[in-house]
């Protein structure tokens, strides 16, 4: 079953073109990762799925579970299960942290609150008060961030990894967190730079100037982009055409 589809999706920005005639088929249940080099327009995709205002389409169409929610606002797209981990979280000024995991979260679940603190390696009695503020590290804004979106099991998680290679947790325990919300019925998009996270989608796409030039075998896909489009960050050159 399909919970999210892209068409034709195209977005410009100040004048230069983000996506370019993007098109994407998420299936329920899976992981499936977007990968690509930096600038490749892997972040703009998540702000358009979300819905920022910032990223309303010129043109093209996002469907979440049946639904066209393409001129659909953040907060109702939200409601209905679609949820991104931002790359740079936000600070909430006078916001606790167990109150700002409560969010979305149906009912107390105090319990819920702690697993999810201590799946992130975040130790409860030491966070559980302190206020989503300045005084919290990036690494532990988004450590945190993790922890809220792990505690919301959404139908379906966005998560946009950084490229700037922020140390928020070793990659095996990212792999964890990853197959742990898939396990309890979340699908993951995750959108990333790197094949070794990548590696554990179950479906992988490709980004390149804002359109998907591969699909299908994580293997197969993660390969290419080690040999093709690393040393390439700004073009994929057609099959059998020398690197320049």
């Amino acid at each position: 079953m399909e919970i999210l589809k892209v068409e034709n999706l195209s977005l410009n920005l100040e004048g230069r073109q983000i996506l370019n005639n993007l098109s994407l088929s998420i299936e329920a249940g899976t992981i499936h990762s977007v990968l690509g080099p930096n600038a490749s327009g892997k972040s703009s995709l998540a702000f358009s799925l979300i819905g920022c205002c910032d990223y309303s389409p010129q043109w093209g169409k996002i469907f979440f579970l049946g639904e066209d929610v393409t001129h659909h606002p953040v907060y109702q797209r939200a409601k209905m299960g679609l949820t991104l981990a931002w790359q740079e979280p936000a600070r909430f000024e006078g916001l606790t942290v167990k109150d700002y995991l409560s969010i979305g979260i149906k009912g107390k679940n105090d319990d819920l609150i702690k697993e999810a603190l201590e799946f992130v390696l975040l130790k409860p009695e030491e966070y559980l008060n302190r206020e989503v503020d300045k005084t919290l590290s990036g690494g532990e804004r988004k450590r945190i961030e993790l922890a809220s979106v792990f505690a919301m099991r959404p139908k379906l998680a966005i998560l946009d990894e950084p490229d700037s290679g922020i140390d928020i947790l070793a990659l095996d325990h990212i792999i964890k967190l990853i197959k742990e919300l898939k396990k309890r019925g979340s699908t993951v998009l995750l959108i990333t730079h790197r094949e070794e996270v990548s590696s554990i989608a179950d479906k992988t796409s490709l980004l390149c100037s804002g359109t998907i030039v591969k699909e299908g075998d994580t293997v197969e896909v993660g390969t290419y982009f080690k040999e093709r489009c690393i040393p390439c960050p700004t073009r994929i050159y057609p099959s059998g055409e020398n690197d320049k």
